[in-house]
């Protein structure tokens, strides 16, 4: 049977009974959704997780008090640690022979006043100055503070998009004041919007040099100590080691007991989201494969039923001269189309889905996911009709002719 006959005979079966197609659809539509749409959030998560969160440069370690907290327990015993001081940077700055740049930081939450305007729980980060080269920091207009204004504990900040929007809204902010406990800043440089993901609003904060923090606020956790080895990527290894034993032999560690700090880094933060975004993958999996395990039940079925409604069809076409591969390919296309219309659907919607998550959490549909929920879906299709398929062509012509 040529190809395009293969179309036309499979096309009029599926128009004869629009309902039922429709109806035998649902679980592979559910299933390709589901794909596509996971598929697209999670995609645009591991994007932004990449680019905005982790706002660390690949070749930046980060040793701290705290490090990655993954449960309670770690929390409890993280709380306990010295913190890592000033102190502790000057030596490692003195000392680390594979440490190309040393830098710090620290974070406090403070009420901010601009006039009549007020911001509560804002984050207030304090800054070496070269912290904008250490971190992915972009300006969307002004500056960064300098080293010089950094050793005089300059009051001069850098704002993100929710402290301009709230206390500025209609004004450039650049050369305004601000106040923070009372003391004024001189606003000096504008963050691009990052917005919200996660429950963390990365818009909600202000940067001003570390000492101008530590002169005006106070914190029992320390600092954070921000290295970049001389080497680049190829000297991460050997820096951390070197940090690290500089630390340990400032607080005395002993031989076999564990660091008591924490080391992050731009992987090991990867590392961690890609491991919780697994068991979303995981789940997706898991949905999608028990809609499609149904849909592809409900479309055997259907082959079968309609094996039986067109038996003298069969033994016609036998008949005839078609060949049992002949009809074999007839209801296997059939089925693989039924399956690919759905899948279609399926894509449809998990791209309407993908784009009103998009609003909320970052999404984006890759033509990969558009090829991968089609591709599943006729394979569906294709395992779906291959026994109806071989059904209908071991009938034997003669008895098929005679069914009524």
């Amino acid at each position: 049977m040529p190809f395009r006959e293969l179309i036309s005979v499979a096309l009029g079966a599926l128009r004869l009974n629009k309902l039922r197609s429709g109806l035998t659809l649902l679980g592979v539509i559910i299933g390709v959704m589901t794909v596509v749409s996971v598929l697209s959030v999670i995609s645009g998560l591991n994007e932004y997780v990449t680019n905005k969160v982790v706002n660390l440069n690949p070749d930046v370690l980060v040793f701290t008090k705290y490090g990655i907290i993954r449960n309670r327990t770690e929390f409890i015993l993280a709380r306990k640690r010295k913190p890592v001081t000033m102190r502790d940077l000057h030596v490692i700055e003195e000392e680390c022979v594979s440490c190309g740049a040393v830098g710090a930081q620290a974070d406090q939450f403070a009420t901010v006043h601009a006039g009549r305007q007020k911001l509560g729980s804002v984050q207030v980060t304090g800054y070496s100055a070269n912290a904008g080269t250490l971190l992915n920091i972009d300006l969307e207009e002004g500056r960064f503070f300098t080293p010089t204004e950094e050793q005089h504990a300059a009051p001069v900040a850098v704002i993100g998009y929710d402290v301009k929007d709230q206390l500025f809204p209609t004004l450039d902010p650049l050369e305004k004041v601000i106040y923070i406990h009372g003391f004024p800043l001189r606003v000096i440089g504008l963050q691009t919007r990052l917005g919200k993901v996660l429950g963390q609003n990365k818009d909600n904060v202000i940067f001003v040099p570390i000492s101008f923090l530590q002169k005006v606020l106070t914190s029992d956790d320390g600092i954070s100590v921000l290295v970049r080895p001389v080497a680049g990527m190829k000297g991460l290894a050997e820096t951390e080691d070197e940090v690290r034993g500089i630390l340990r032999s400032l607080r005395k560690t002993p031989f076999r007991v564990d660091d008591p700090f924490g080391v992050v880094g731009s992987e090991s933060i990867q590392a961690l989201w890609r491991s919780i975004s697994a068991g979303a993958f995981a789940l997706m999996v898991l949905i999608s494969g028990i809609s499609l395990v149904v849909g592809a039940i409900v479309i055997a079925n259907i082959m079968f039923v309609s094996v039986v409604e067109r038996t003298t069809e069969i033994g016609l076409r036998r008949a005839l001269g078609a060949r049992r591969r002949d009809i074999r390919r007839q209801f296997l296309f059939e089925s693989a189309l039924l399956a690919a219309t759905g899948g279609a659907v399926g894509v449809l919607g998990g791209a309407l889905v993908a784009l009103i998550v998009s609003q909320i959490f970052p999404a984006q549909v890759r033509l990969s996911f558009i090829v991968l929920g089609l591709g599943v879906a006729t394979l569906t299709g294709l395992l779906a009709g291959l026994a109806p398929s071989a059904a209908a062509a071991n009938l034997p012509p003669v008895e098929a002719i005679r069914h009524e």
